[in-house]
C-alpha cells in the first residue's frame, strides 16, 4: 500500500510539474506573440503617420500579421499540450514553431481554434497582396535603413524580447 501511494504521489508531482512547464512555456510564448504584434503595430503607425496614404495597406497588413502570429499562439498552446515535440523549447522564443505552408494547410482541416487560425493564415498567404504592398514595403525598408526613426520602438520590443528570453520554465 505504502509504494502504491509512493507511486500515487511521484506520478502527480510529475504530472504537476510537466504542468506547471507547460503553462510557463505557454505564458512566455504568449509574451513574445504580444511583443512581436505590438512591435508591427508601432511600424506601421511610424510609417502611416509619416505617410498617411499607406494607412489601408498598413491595416491590412497588420490583419495578415495578427492571423500569422495567432495561429503560431494557438499552435504552440496546442502542440504544448498534445505534441510537445512539435515546439523546439530548446532554441529562442522567436524559434519554437516552424509552420510550414503544407502544415497550416494541413490544420485547415480541423474544426476548432486552431483550424480558423490556420484557414484565416493560409488564406491571406494565397490571396493576391494589397496592391500598395510594394509601397509599405518600400517605406518599412527607408524605416529600418535610418535607425533613429525606430529607435524607441526597437528598443521596447528588443526590452520585451530580453525579458522573456531570461524567463526560465524549468
Amino acid at each position: 500500500m505504502k509504494r502504491f501511494a509512493i507511486a500515487v504521489l511521484l506520478t502527480s508531482v510529475s504530472t504537476l510539474s510537466f504542468a506547471a512547464q507547460s503553462t510557463c512555456q505557454q505564458s512566455k510564448y504568449d509574451a513574445y506573440i504580444d511583443a512581436s504584434l505590438a512591435w508591427y503595430k508601432d511600424l506601421v503607425t511610424i510609417t502611416t503617420t509619416q505617410q498617411p496614404e499607406l494607412k489601408e495597406v498598413g491595416e491590412w497588413f497588420l490583419k495578415g500579421r495578427t492571423h500569422h502570429f495567432e495561429l503560431n499562439r494557438e499552435a504552440v498552446h496546442h502542440y504544448l499540450a498534445n505534441d510537445p515535440s512539435k515546439v523546439n523549447t530548446a532554441g529562442s522564443v522567436e524559434s519554437w514553431l516552424k509552420l510550414e505552408q503544407q502544415d497550416i494547410k494541413q490544420l485547415t482541416t480541423r474544426n476548432d481554434k486552431l483550424g480558423k487560425l490556420a484557414k484565416e493564415t493560409f488564406s491571406d498567404r494565397q490571396a493576391l497582396p494589397h496592391p500598395n504592398n510594394y509601397d509599405l514595403r518600400t517605406a518599412f525598408a527607408d524605416l529600418l535603413s535610418h535607425p533613429s526613426k525606430i529607435d524607441q520602438a526597437l528598443s521596447h520590443y528588443n526590452a520585451k524580447i530580453s525579458k522573456i528570453e531570461q524567463t526560465q520554465c524549468d
